[in-house]
């Protein structure tokens, strides 16, 4: 794995980890990262071939920049509650964009991308459900002032919902996943004397 793409993943990890602590922060940090790396994606199009390599990243930084603070700021105006929720995470979206157009993710084919785009989506909801029904018994309790949340046990375990108790919880999703993956006709060992 090269230098760009271990930047990129490790900072699809702070999202990943700190977004996830309830539904809502989850829903509303993946809205918000759809929204500025689509359009960063469409204004990044036309450009990319004007731009030279050394004009590139001050370009991209810019508009990856302005791109993250105009959602803020509608995210703000629009839904103060989600807005104190991931508020912290908008400007780590425009450097994300910044890192993945340094890592040739632009430059794919858009169906990779989306696969890409859609198995992180599917990896930060399950575990944001996972971390909020194990951390406090209940899912989507700050979807919505009125609702309470689908209420399953009383008291959760509050580890799951701190930092290094999603670093557990995505460990061993990961596990199970080889697991799964792994293919069942493993040779079998023979001890010979």
């Amino acid at each position: 794995m090269n230098t760009s793409a271990t930047l990129s993943t490790s900072m699809m990890l702070v999202l990943l980890i700190g977004a996830t602590d309830s539904v809502a922060g989850a829903l509303a940090t993946l809205l918000m990262f759809a929204v500025v790396v689509g359009v960063y994606g469409l204004c990044m199009t036309p450009l990319r071939s004007r731009l030279s390599s050394e004009s590139l990243l001050p370009i991209s930084l810019v508009l990856a920049a302005t791109l993250a603070g105009c959602a803020d700021i509608v995210l703000q105006r629009s839904a103060l509650q989600w807005h104190q929720l991931i508020s912290f995470y908008a400007g780590l979206i425009g450097l994300q964009c910044v890192a993945l157009e340094h890592n040739g993710f632009f430059r794919q084919p858009v169906r990779n991308r989306l696969k890409l785009c859609g198995l992180f989506a599917v990896l930060m909801i399950v575990l944001a459900v996972l971390r909020e029904l194990i951390g406090q018994g209940s899912i989507g309790h700050q979807l919505s002032e009125h609702w309470q949340g689908l209420i399953l046990f009383g008291d959760g375990l509050h580890f799951a919902t701190l930092a290094p108790g999603a670093f557990i919880l995505l460990g061993l999703l990961l596990a199970a996943r080889q697991a799964w993956t792994r293919p069942c006709d493993l040779p079998e060992e023979t001890h010979h004397p």
